[in-house]
Formats: structure tokens, sequence, C-alpha cells
């Protein structure tokens, strides 16, 4: 069974969503997600500043196996990308909870957090 850490929030789409104590969030794939895709060779992030809606596709994550988008998975705005996985793309499948975060966002609603996953309901999904 694939990481699930239970301090994180979760949607569908296999995304993990982290609450940091500004209010922002930091985002990247699942455990789960990166097993499913295997090596992880490209990666391609959002631009900071870039408004989104919640289900849009901003990323892009291309494996050995598979080309994969990425969703946004709640409405705001990009402040920050993590350049290192765009030059070691390996990170996702070494450390997808740590180094492999993908983007940072400034919430349009904080109250969009209640409708996501916690980590028994994205187990449930996974199995």
């Amino acid at each position: 069974m694939s990481s699930i850490p239970a301090e994180l929030k979760y949607v569908a789409s296999h995304e993990w969503i982290r609450v940091e104590s500004d209010g922002t969030v930091t985002i990247g794939i699942t455990d789960f997600a990166q097993q499913q895709l295997g090596d992880v060779v490209f990666v391609e992030l959002p631009e900071v500043g870039t408004d989104v809606e919640a289900e849009q596709d901003i990323a892009v994550v291309e494996s050995v196996k598979a080309a994969s988008d990425i969703y946004a998975p709640l409405a705001g705005k990009i402040i920050a990308i993590n350049d290192a996985i765009v030059d070691a793309p390996e990170t996702v499948n070494e450390d997808p909870y740590g180094d492999a975060w993908f983007f940072k966002m400034e919430l349009a609603n904080a109250a969009d957090l209640d409708d996501l996953l916690d980590a028994a309901g994205y187990a449930a999904l996974c199995e």
C-alpha cells in the first residue's frame, strides 16, 4: 500500500494538499500517483501569478510510461513553483510528499478545503 499521510488533504485526481500556517496551500502528487506513473522524466509547472479554477489542468508530468495532467485541486493563484523538480524530475518518485511538491497557492476560498478528502477517504478511493 502506498503512503497516505494523515495530515494532508486529497482529491480524486491524486493530488495532495498541505495547508500551511499562513493559510496558503502546497500541492503535489500522491505516492499512489507516482507509483502508477513509473519513473518520472519530465515535469512542466504553471507560471507564478496564474489564476486557476478548481480542476483546471495546470501542470504536466511525463514518465517512461505516460504523460499525465496535474490539476489545481482548488481555485486560487499560483504563488510559487518548485523549480527543483523541473531540473530533477526523479525527485517526484523519491519524495512525493516532501521535496517533490509542485506548486503553492493562495486560495480564492479557504472554505473549499472542507470539500477535500481526508487520508481515509483517499485510501478508500485507491483500493
